[in-house]
């Protein structure tokens, strides 16, 4: 299963310019506070055989020691996970976050936020470009927030979005960063397959299209065939170029 990120308006048709087999959208505005609105095609979604995934706003941080920025992050993401099970969402995907103070701390935040949260979707935790004391940035970190968030008792399904592009802007080794991942959190639940606008290391989220950027079509291709399926590209351009993107996907695949 191979897709992309979309715009939020007619998902379906877009899928189908594509050729995706799966579409993410973001239900509400990605750098705003607002509830996501109820949708006209919610019944449309939830009845269509595209499975639809829906990526959580980027202002979302339930690791910040600051009062007001984690309980309104927790408060969106209720929200934002009572909106994804409306239109029958696969999963429900959100950054990793960040602790002004200490990893551990952040960790904890996180397992309170899912003892907390209620929620019929999956939420899969996705690993971060930057920040300071981030929680899901560098793989040792990802290993103390796994340990807490695997310890945790939930209703629902707790899994781990891995964005390629974000791996490689933290600055770690990609020849194995599969592999190193799996072994912290056993499987992949969503592959984020992009390329990077940047070199290695420098912290910046900046998506290019597969193999245009600085990671390598090689290095891209082997992350992408070991990770497999379901895949979702977060890549800019128009059609013309998420088609490019999604055949580069389904080739890496095809091995």
């Amino acid at each position: 299963m191979v897709g992309a990120h979309v715009g939020p308006d007619h998902p379906l048709d877009a899928a189908a310019d594509i050729g995706a087999d799966c579409v993410q959208i973001f239900l509400s505005d990605p750098q705003g506070w607002e509830r996501p609105p109820p949708r006209d095609d919610a019944s449309q979604l939830r009845s269509s055989p595209v499975p639809v995934y829906v990526h959580a706003p980027y202002l979302i941080n339930v690791c910040s020691p600051r009062n007001n920025v984690r309980y309104g992050s927790r408060k969106i993401l209720q929200q934002t996970c009572e909106a994804a099970a409306d239109v029958g969402a696969r999963a429900v995907i959100v950054h990793g976050g960040h602790a002004d103070d200490d990893v551990a701390e952040g960790v904890g935040r996180w397992v309170r936020t899912l003892q907390m949260l209620e929620s019929a979707v999956p939420v899969f935790i996705e690993n971060t470009a930057g920040g300071t004391n981030a929680v899901a940035r560098r793989f040792d970190a990802l290993a103390r927030l796994w340990e807490g968030v695997s310890s945790t008792d939930t209703s629902f399904e707790v899994g781990f979005c891995f964005d390629t592009c974000h791996a490689h802007a933290a600055g770690e080794e990609l020849s194995a960063a599969v592999e190193r991942v799996l072994s912290i959190v056993g499987r992949i639940a969503l592959l984020h397959a992009n390329d990077s606008r940047d070199p290695p290391g420098t912290g910046a989220d900046r998506h290019a299209n597969l193999g245009q950027g600085k990671i390598g079509p090689e290095t891209l291709s082997a992350m992408i065939g070991s990770a497999g399926p379901p895949v979702v590209v977060e890549t800019p351009g128009g059609v013309d170029e998420l088609r490019t993107d999604i055949d580069f996907v389904r080739a890496a695949l095809a091995g």
